[in-house]
């Protein structure tokens, strides 16, 4: 029942080319991969790749995404297009690449998602003025280094576009970006979450990335031909949509997620979890797409449905945490190709003016990054090493500056050469993390600060009954 069926397709598949003359021909037709062929064979090799980057990583003490962006480089031109150019051309033909980018976009969206619900989680406790003086030495000291540094740049790194003012604001962003999601990633590995300088480090972080999408917004709608009144309206409606997810929006599906669980529909099964799911999704896209409509970037209308998604509700975490997971382990690599394909680190000629850009650059974005939150740190209270901690933690740039990079040249305000110099620049920083955090060693760190607990003379002095006790 197995055996000779099969042997009797075999055999007349193989009398039918051997009945033609061009049986070799018509071979070679039927073995040739089509053009869903080559996708699926690009979505493996892609996948596979950031598989074995991640795990060399590991195994050198370096977060994953590193080894994951450099496979995604070597995917590209940088590596396999330079040594096997048509290995490179069979395994990512051109007609599969817009499917490949649609893959990136959405991975991309989901997972600035994931980024809005880690802010959505911190909360303060008891370092407000400390938190805020290092977020805006973070943010601050670093961008006017990068601005002042771009300033001789704007005649040989400039993109298209031909914008000095954006490019110099670009720049600025680039050396002021810290990458949350690697910062968090290393906090965990290295059990430095529930420590003074990692719940800091992560605040600044929060704190400056938001900044820079607003600011990286207002380039982009000068680039793109906006009115000055454009751009003040398109910032406007920003911090319009944001106080709606917020308030409003937020307050809405947090009493809702409780009404379902209070009536008993928050322990339904994977059916009910699928569904949610597809509706989150769909919200994330449909937020993205309003933000983009007017103007903003569709990665801030993903950044504020994280915001606004519930967070003490279990099944609502858990479906989150289900989409972010995914999107970050499979669909998020697709960008490290994408961006693999735009850049070609070997192209990159280091002659004298790219030499000294690229030193300039690295020198200002680890000196501002490291010394300017440390020197606030010290300023309200904490220990050298601590603080040095806290500026190196800082310094992860990672994925989230190659992201800005990315949409950076493809809006034309930077080249390409400026592309791989920062691209560098953003992998440098964050693969010294680690080492630098060794060498600083475990007297670097610091314990959270518990939360403020009243005392009993605090209790009674606001008013609360006190119990006499009986004499003997």
């Amino acid at each position: 029942m197995i055996v000779l069926p099969l042997a009797v397709i075999v055999w007349a598949a193989v009398a039918v080319a051997a009945s033609k003359s061009s049986a070799g021909v018509a071979v070679h037709e039927a073995t040739r991969l089509d053009r869903s062929g080559h996708f699926f064979l690009a979505v493996a090799a892609i996948l596979l790749a950031v598989l074995a980057g991640g795990w060399l990583a590991d195994r050198l003490a370096q977060p994953r995404v590193i080894g994951e962006i450099c496979a995604g480089l070597a995917m590209g031109p940088t590596l396999l297009g330079r040594f096997a150019p048509d290995a490179k051309d069979w395994l990512f033909p051109a007609d599969n690449l817009p499917m490949l980018d649609g893959l990136a976009q959405i991975g991309l969206v989901f997972f600035m998602f994931g980024v809005g619900r880690e802010l959505n989680g911190m909360t303060l406790r008891g370092v407000g003025p400390q938190v805020l003086m290092v977020s805006q030495a973070s943010l601050l000291i670093p961008f006017a280094a990068g601005t002042a540094a771009a300033v001789p740049l704007v005649e040989d790194f400039a993109g298209p576009a031909g914008h000095p003012m954006a490019f110099v604001l670009f720049v600025g962003c680039a050396l002021s970006v810290t990458a949350l999601p690697v910062l968090a990633r290393i906090l965990t590995d290295l059990r430095l979450t529930r420590t003074h300088q990692g719940q800091l480090s992560l605040f600044a972080s929060a704190f400056g990335d938001g900044v820079v999408w607003l600011v990286l917004t207002a380039i982009l709608a000068v680039v793109h031909g906006s009115s000055p009144m454009g751009v003040l309206w398109n910032g406007l409606f920003a911090a319009a949509l944001t106080l709606v997810f917020l308030g409003p929006l937020r307050r809405g599906l947090a009493h809702w997620a409780r009404s379902r669980q209070a009536a008993g529909e928050g322990a339904e099964g994977a059916e009910g979890d699928a569904t949610l799911m597809l509706l989150l999704a769909g919200g994330i896209a449909a937020t993205a797409t309003l933000t983009s409509v007017v103007g903003v970037h569709q990665l801030i209308g993903a950044l504020l449905a994280g915001l606004a998604w519930p967070a003490g509700n279990a099944r609502m975490t858990r479906v989150a945490d289900r989409l972010s997971s995914m999107s970050k382990t499979v669909l998020l690599p697709f960008f490290f190709f994408g961006f693999g394909l735009t850049i070609d680190l070997g192209s990159l000629r280091f002659d004298r003016s790219s030499v000294l850009a690229m030193a300039t650059l690295l020198f200002l974005a680890v000196v501002t990054k490291v010394c300017g939150p440390a020197l606030s740190a010290v300023l309200t209270g904490m220990r050298p090493r601590p603080a040095l901690t806290l500026g190196v933690l800082l310094n992860a740039r990672g994925l989230t500056e190659l992201v800005i990079l990315q949409i950076g040249y493809q809006a034309g305000v930077i080249d390409q050469r400026l592309l791989s110099i920062l691209t560098l620049v953003a992998l440098v920083t964050t693969i010294l993390t680690r080492p630098l955090l060794r060498l600083i060693g475990p007297d670097g760190v610091e314990p959270a600060p518990a939360p403020h607990r009243p005392e009993p003379d605090e209790v009674s002095a606001k008013g609360a009954p006190e119990r006499s006790t009986p004499s003997r």
